[in-house]
């Protein structure tokens, strides 16, 4: 079995945006549009490894061998609701990738996740999946969501976060050992009410501006 790693993604302009994205004044239409950009920025990375197939194209000079996607395809799942603010960001430079969506949340009593909504794809045996969610603190709610994905077919996943805590990082290795995790930062820890530390307080809050 292929195991996963952690990758950090500390490209200067993910890492500048980032500050911003973690400061406190920055206000919900700021935030959701710096979310968005460092999306971008990330997808940029975690499709690295996309296949190419070569072609020929007729230039207004001559003709010439070019590379061109060799037609894998992609779906991006965001846990909702905070994944979603990542979506547009992704979707600007893939366009043509389907966009599936889990719903998620953690009971109070048992702190365990409760799955509530899936939507996803037909065809997600064939796609390369990407599995989104701003933060991953406890891994309590990605790998749930990564082993409904498992349950239904799917069999090629990546995971892709802005912050994670190594508490987080840690459950997803454990659970899922062969997943890739893509992350802008890892931070300290976990506190007592499982923020993560530094943090930027609740992603979905601040996207949508609510308390």
């Amino acid at each position: 079995m292929r195991l996963g790693k952690v990758f950090v993604l500390d490209h200067p302009l993910i890492q500048h945006k980032l500050t911003f994205i973690r400061d406190k004044q920055t206000g919900t239409k700021e935030f959701r549009e710096l979310v968005n950009e460092v999306a971008t920025l990330m997808a940029f990375e975690i499709t690295r490894d996309m296949p190419l197939r070569e072609v020929e194209v007729e230039t207004p000079i001559t003709t010439a061998k070019c590379r061109v996607l060799a037609g894998k395809k992609l779906g991006l799942i965001p846990i909702l609701r905070a994944g979603l603010g990542m979506v547009e960001g992704i979707i600007k430079l893939i366009p043509t990738a389907k966009v599936g969506h889990i719903g998620l949340y953690r009971d109070p009593e048992t702190l365990q996740p409760v799955h509530y909504y899936a939507k996803l794809p037909s065809d997600i045996a064939e796609r390369e999946l990407i599995v989104i969610d701003p933060m991953l603190a406890t891994g309590g709610s990605a790998s749930a969501a990564v082993q409904l994905l498992k349950d239904r077919g799917a069999r090629n996943l990546k995971l892709m976060c802005l912050i994670a805590a190594p508490e987080g990082v840690k459950r997803i290795q454990e659970d899922h050992p062969e997943l890739s995790i893509y992350v802008a930062a890892v931070d300290e820890r976990l506190n007592e009410h499982s923020y993560i530390v530094p943090g930027l307080g609740d992603a979905g809050d601040r996207l949508f501006g609510t308390k």
